[in-house]
This record gives C-alpha cells, structure tokens and sequence, in this order.
C-alpha cells in the first residue's frame, strides 16, 4: 500500500536523521495512513478509502457523500 492519502493528499516527506556524533543519513516521514470502509448511500455499496488520520476525522465532519465527491475531483477512481 502507498503511503498517500486519497482525500488530502498527504505523501511521505523526505530528510535527514542527524545522529550525535552529527551524521547525517536518508530517513522518511510517512503520513498515518490507514484503510478504512464505508458504507456509500448514494450507490448501494461499501467504499474502501486509503486515508490519512486527518482525512478520516475529514470524512467525519463533511460526511462520506462529499468526501467521495472531492476524491471523484481529484481524478482518483474510487
């Protein structure tokens, strides 16, 4: 599974881990992604969404119907 958010588009971001001694090598900072179900009203069927953590409480606030409809927007096939 990518580490990429289908509602808000949260995707790693890239740095350094500095060690003590001051070294410095690659790390990445993933996004919390988790898969989630939904029940969609609309269309008689369940939806299964890659969101972030901020995406889900998104979804909780603006519904499932217009959380689907932003993700439609974005060009990404649910």
């Amino acid at each position: 599974m990518s580490a990429h958010c289908q509602l808000t588009g949260a995707k790693p971001g890239f740095g350094k881990t500095i060690s003590h001694s001051h070294r410095r090598t690659s790390r990445r900072f993933d996004p919390n992604i988790q898969r989630k179900r939904y029940w969609l009203t609309s269309e008689g069927r369940y939806v299964r969404l890659t969101l972030s953590a901020k995406g889900i409480k998104t979804v909780d606030s603006i519904g499932v119907e217009a959380a689907v409809a932003r993700i439609r927007a974005r060009g990404v096939k649910v």
